[in-house]
């Protein structure tokens, strides 16, 4: 599998998960010069989420959340802020984290929601 097709796959992972905690998908793959955004949702009480997904089968490259550099968090902060001012949006956010580990047979082993996250 391609590491395109992984991350599609686990961003489509991670959509139906958000879709089940009753969040709102607004937007997948949004892109800004900053960078990329996986999905952009919004919360039950109003709360726009700007959603990074990590995908990773198997540990021989560490657990997927390890992946997320200050560099990486900051191009998604960025990204997010261009997000809110091109759609004149003046509202609560936050930057989350979805980390999907596969089993070799492509099916979920483990999906873990960091919330909130920070620099």
């Amino acid at each position: 599998m391609s590491n395109q097709s992984l991350g599609k796959l686990g961003e489509d992972l991670a959509s139906d998960y958000l879709s089940k905690k009753r969040f709102s998908i607004l937007q997948r793959n949004f892109k800004a010069g900053y960078g990329e955004i996986d999905i952009i949702c919004q919360s039950a009480n109003g709360v726009i989420v700007f959603i990074e997904v990590k995908t990773r089968v198997g540990d021989s490259y560490g657990e997927p959340v390890e992946s997320i550099t200050p560099w990486k968090l900051r191009e998604v902060i960025k990204t997010a802020e261009f997000f809110l001012l091109r759609n004149k949006l003046d509202c609560d956010w936050r930057i989350d984290v979805i980390a999907v580990s596969l089993k070799d047979n492509q099916t979920i082993q483990e999906l873990e929601h960091f919330e909130n996250v920070t620099l």
